[in-house]
């Protein structure tokens, strides 16, 4: 695990100057037992699904590929109805997340969910609860 470095400037006027004094405080990330939980993932992952048109949307998508069937960006506006670039923005969020993955055919960019992420997830929450 890397630490991380963290500069705090403290400004101190003094006879009409102002000095600055410099200190570094390294941050000692998670707790012992924490360690090797992927607390990133659990991070990124929660916050693509914070939002419950996003949530919405990657059950759809999921739905849809348990079906066997394509989805593209039209196919989301058509049912959800939001502006295209609301519905872009939401999906450039899921893509960033590792939730759900692109293919790009052609002119039309189809969206698939991916499981593994999800899983890992779920694994990941699992172990990170205190219950």
């Amino acid at each position: 695990m890397t630490q991380k470095s963290c500069i705090l400037i403290y400004g101190v006027f003094f006879a009409g100057e102002v000095y600055s004094f410099m200190r570094i405080r390294r941050d000692k990330g998670v707790s012992e037992e924490l360690q090797g939980l992927d607390t990133e993932l659990i991070a990124t992952v929660s916050d693509a699904l914070a939002h419950p048109v996003r949530l919405a949307l990657f059950r759809y998508i999921m739905h849809c590929n348990k079906e066997m069937q394509l989805v593209c960006t039209k196919d989301l506006v058509q049912v959800f109805d939001y502006a295209q670039a609301t519905i872009s923005q939401h999906m450039k969020r899921l893509v960033k997340s590792g939730l759900v993955e692109v293919r790009r055919v052609e002119k039309f960019s189809y969206f698939y969910a991916n499981l593994g992420v999800l899983a890992r997830y779920i694994d990941a929450t699992r172990k990170f609860s205190v219950l």
